[in-house]
């Protein structure tokens, strides 16, 4: 049995024809399904959570973008029990981006109607060691003091950045007109301009401690992309058990704005005030609290967090 999640508004509404062509394929094949459309923030996480609550071996597959793919996580309950299928949907799709996804999508759907485990990815797990009570634009209606996630988190800059793009009308407009990438960039460089810079301390696993006198972004990466295509992370292991911990502090905003473009790339360490370690567990804790995301999604802000990598969490049927 296989439990669709799909978000049937991804991409301006695009994933509803993908689901049929799915729908499709488990009919000629014979396979028992059961779809769950979500309708709102937060149903993917209701919707994982009720699937895999039963203790018993699940098969999900989400069709989605990587907010989707996020809730789901947030729901699963034991991820040793359970495998997922995902068909990238959305606009930024940094998840897929590093796995070498087939062009073709009747290739995907094919390889997840196999059902076997084909690789195993590391997760992430925030903490919120404190809150605060005012929250995002959009966000679900019970905010968890930890979430998981599958591709980065970070606070600051480019959580910012996510709050934006969460609700906006830009977003919507270039994804109607299959543009919907160029969102984060778009959004950055006005965010840039406009960030709070405040000092931030660093605690990593071996003891060191960073002091940032103005940091922009800190962000604890698994894969090597996010915010659509940023290489923030151009070395990261998706297996190894550990982040790739990037930041950006002590520099002004018009050698961010130079760095922006290098960063796409993934050649940008050699900036000054950028910063990158490779660890498994970090705290962060601004002087004041700031907009924290998890592989997009933000719902509130914290001047105190705990980022640790999972190794392997994540089994994968594509």
């Amino acid at each position: 049995m296989y439990h669709c999640i799909v978000n049937p508004s991804a991409r301006s509404g695009k994933g509803k024809d993908i689901w049929k062509k799915l729908e499709l394929k488990f009919h000629e094949k014979g396979i028992d399904y059961t779809a769950h459309m979500t309708k709102g923030p937060g149903d993917a996480t209701a919707l994982a959570k009720s699937i895999t609550s039963s203790n018993s071996n699940t098969k999900i597959v989400v069709l989605g973008g990587d907010g989707t793919l996020n809730e789901v996580m947030n729901g699963i309950t034991d991820f040793d029990k359970t495998i997922v299928g995902y068909i990238p949907i959305g606009s930024s799709n940094d998840f897929a981006r590093d796995l070498s996804y087939p062009q073709n999508i009747d290739t995907l759907l094919d390889a997840i109607l196999e059902g076997k485990v084909l690789r195993k990815l590391d997760l992430g797990k925030l903490t919120y060691n404190s809150m605060t009570a005012p929250m995002s634009r959009l966000h679900e209606k019970e905010i968890s003091k930890t979430r998981i996630f599958d591709v980065s988190s970070g606070i600051g800059f480019d959580a910012a950045v996510c709050e934006e793009a969460l609700s906006s009308g830009t977003k919507n407009f270039l994804n109607r007109i299959g543009l919907g990438k160029l969102t984060y960039g778009l959004i950055a460089v006005r965010q840039l301009l406009k960030a709070d810079k405040i000092p931030c301390d660093i605690e990593l696993d071996n003891g060191e401690v960073i002091h940032l006198k103005r940091f922009i972004f800190i962000a604890a990466m698994i894969h090597h992309y996010e915010g659509g295509g940023f290489n923030f992370a151009p070395k990261a292991d998706l297996t190894d058990g550990k982040f790739d911990l990037v930041y950006a502090g002590d520099m002004p905003p018009l050698r961010m704005m130079f760095a922006l473009p290098f960063s796409f790339f993934g050649n940008y360490y050699w900036i000054k005030g950028i910063g990158h370690h490779t660890v498994k567990k970090v705290t962060i804790k601004p002087l004041l609290p700031m907009l924290v995301h998890t592989d997009g999604e933000v719902s509130v802000k914290s001047d105190n967090i705990t980022l640790e990598c999972l190794q392997k969490k994540l089994q994968l049927m594509c």
